[in-house]
């Protein structure tokens, strides 16, 4: 098969189903609950630990608890269309293997190429997070990390511009995502039962965060800072817009332009569906631990968020370590080490569950020969981990966690997110249209409202970032498909008639 008749073939569901059942197999060993501590540990981490700082100091203020509300809306309506998908299709590859049951090979590729940017890249940026807090905790007990080893050589400046930092390399952040390998390499029953412990650790000290710094909460702070920007308020100082379309419309800040900054609180939830291949019930279990551990963690943002811009005004949070800064303004310095060793922690479980989820997507894109199957679809005998597309993912992570900054790493990863969200709202309409017989476990609740709804949040927040990330975007995707062209096009099994396509006309057989 050649031509558009590939790109737009997509796989029947039966075929999917089949190839599950046969070849090497991953290990079903993750039950409801720890589906929903992988989601926990994927969701909180940076993204409340790091970034809640530069959001609400830079983008919305106050208001920064209608960010996360914001942002959490768009990924309850996409959660609910990933938890039809992982029920009726629990396999490995998540949004890859929707978009290719659904929208053809070429978009599959796409999507894939795109979930590089959200697991890999957040992965990254994630292992940069948590050198700036292990280096802030060392600092806490007066051990100062050398400067030279504790930053990426450049930073992205207010301008738009790289300058140097007079670092030479961020180790900490290669040392970690080393580690981190090591641990997925060895196993998911491992894996997982190290996310769960640390997952206790960093819901203990959330809950101090909020208990305690509940009794410093000043709510003159919410209200107490002029206006930053025309047209703001003292809750919302930058406004309650922020929303841009590729660049124009104003400036970017406000409540919208803080909801696309911290949508990357959010990201992990959709690992769990990359997981599916590996849970016991999958049908009933993955859509489960998706809906709850995204729920349980919204609530937990908006506390936290309302907590902190209540201790400190927003203008004077820090923006490298905020939590546990807050607490040392308001004369617990003592807490700062405590937040620091739970920040350090919730990180780690966040860059285990996103470097869980990458080496899935590159397995499920080999077994389609989109990919080298001997490398990355290669399955270790012992263990049973996708292993060398491990390795492969700890070498890419390790050298942009030490070599690119946090802010570029969040941002390119914000957008291939709500990019493959996109994609996935899409492909549950589609679904619905050329599948509307297939068994689902699970069905996307208030349909067809909740995935348009979806499509839209997601657009919005996406137009909401600076332009230099739909550049950014548009270049990965022109990468990808050169090698998709170049390898993943000749090598497809869909042109050798190996795995046999879905009618491009008429729907796909279920």
């Amino acid at each position: 098969m050649a031509g558009n008749n590939q790109l737009l073939a997509t796989k029947p569901l039966d075929v999917l189903m089949a190839e599950m059942e046969g070849g090497e197999r991953l290990h079903r060993a993750l039950g409801p609950w720890s589906l929903t501590a992988l989601g926990i540990g994927a969701i909180i981490g940076t993204g409340i630990f790091v970034l809640v700082g530069e959001a609400a100091h830079d983008k919305a203020g106050p208001a920064l608890v209608l960010s996360f509300v914001v942002a959490g809306l768009a990924c309850v309506f996409a959660a609910l269309c990933y938890a039809e998908f992982a029920a009726m299709v629990p396999v490995a590859g998540s949004a890859y293997t929707y978009a290719y049951a659904t929208l053809g090979e070429l978009m599959a590729w796409i999507i894939g190429w795109d979930l590089i940017l959200e697991y890999a890249v957040a992965s990254s940026a994630v292992a940069s997070g948590w050198s700036k807090y292990f280096q802030d905790l060392l600092l806490s007990v007066g051990v100062p990390w050398p400067a030279v080893l504790g930053a990426a050589p450049v930073k992205y400046d207010d301008l738009g511009h790289f300058v140097s930092t007079g670092a030479i390399l961020d180790l900490p952040a290669v040392i970690i995502a080393a580690l981190v390998t090591t641990v997925l390499v060895i196993g998911i029953k491992e894996s997982a039962n190290f996310n769960a412990v640390m997952v206790a650790v960093k819901l203990a000290v959330v809950a101090f965060v909020i208990v305690v710094g509940s009794f410093f909460v000043n709510p003159a702070n919410w209200t107490s800072v002029p206006p930053a920007v025309e047209g703001g308020t003292s809750f919302a100082p930058y406004g309650y817009g922020g929303l841009n379309f590729f660049g124009y419309g104003g400036a970017a800040v406000g409540v919208m332009a803080g909801a696309a900054l911290i949508f990357f609180a959010y990201l992990g939830f959709d690992a769990v569906s990359t997981q599916a291949e590996e849970a016991k019930n999958p049908k009933r279990d993955v859509p489960i631990g998706i809906i709850a551990s995204l729920l349980i963690c919204t609530l937990l943002y908006i506390a936290v968020a309302g907590i902190l811009t209540g201790m400190v005004p927003y203008n004077e949070l820090d923006k490298k370590a905020p939590v546990s800064n807050a607490f040392a303004a308001v004369g617990m310095p003592w807490a700062r080490t405590l937040v620091a060793v739970g920040a350090l922690t919730g990180i780690t479980s966040v860059l285990l569950v996103m470097m869980l989820g990458q080496p899935r997507i590159f397995l499920a894109m080999a077994r389609d020969g989109l990919l080298p199957k001997s490398v990355f679809g290669a399955v270790h005998p012992r263990y049973k981990t996708p292993w060398i597309g491990t390795i492969v993912t700890g070498v890419v992570v390790a050298s942009a966690g030490g070599l690119l900054p946090l802010g570029v790493l969040a941002d390119m990863t914000n957008i291939g997110t709500l990019f493959a969200f996109v994609v996935v709202c899409s492909a549950v309409l589609v679904m619905r249209r050329t599948n509307p017989t297939a068994n689902r476990p699970f069905k996307v609740p208030f349909y067809p409202l909740t995935p348009i709804l979806g499509i839209v949040l997601c657009l919005l927040l996406m137009f909401s970032l600076k332009p230099e990330n739909w550049i950014r975007l548009v270049g990965w995707l022109g990468i990808g498909l050169l090698v998709y062209f170049s390898f993943g096009y000749w090598n497809s099994k869909l042109r050798k008639g190996t795995t046999p396509p879905a009618p491009t006309t008429g729907g796909t057989s279920a």
